[in-house]
């Protein structure tokens, strides 16, 4: 697995269980990077989506991968406050072309005051029925969504207090990128 530097710009792309491509995040700021994890930055960057769609995100945010777990966490920086994206996915992988994982449909959403919402398991019952989830990856994903629940009571990882703010202070410290 290539590690880009601090600095550098990568692209994101979300596939589904089956391969096929979900949706790309057309350029993301790497913050900080090692084998096992990348934090990134973003705002207002071009989405598109598998059916052709495309949009921009409205906020800045942060952006949380590891490969030690089952999961990213999207941090939307908001007048009102950070709110927070998770989808449970594979970890990731970098190679020449892009951050690569593989979303599982299960989402939390995560609101300023740390109270959050599981979403999207209809979605996730239609696909591992359609796409043949092994018993294994069934169990894997549900266990990593109870890991990512406690993380967001115990305020652990992209959920600490200080963690949007030490990052995105950081991303401001790259004119080129801050809007």
């Amino acid at each position: 697995m290539l590690i880009p530097a601090a600095g550098d710009s990568i692209q994101i792309q979300s596939y589904k269980h089956n391969g096929q491509i979900h949706r790309v995040w057309d350029e993301t700021l790497v913050l900080k990077s090692k084998s096992n994890l990348m934090i990134g930055a973003n705002d207002r960057v071009l989405v598109s989506e598998s059916d052709g769609r495309t949009w921009r995100t409205r906020e800045p945010a942060i952006t949380y991968f590891t490969t030690n777990h089952w999961f990213n966490v999207i941090c939307m920086v908001r007048n009102d406050g950070v709110h927070y994206y998770c989808n449970i996915s594979s970890p990731f992988i970098i190679d020449e072309d892009a951050l690569k994982y593989i979303d599982y449909d299960l989402d939390i959403k995560v609101f300023p005051d740390m109270s959050y919402k599981i979403l999207d398991e209809d979605e996730f019952d239609l696909h591992r029925q359609q796409m043949n989830y092994p018993d294994v990856l069934q169990k894997i994903l549900r266990k990593q969504l109870g890991t990512l629940e406690r993380w967001v009571q115990q305020r652990k990882g992209p959920f600490a207090a200080d963690f949007v703010d030490k990052w995105y202070e950081h991303y401001l410290s790259f004119p080129q990128w801050s809007k």
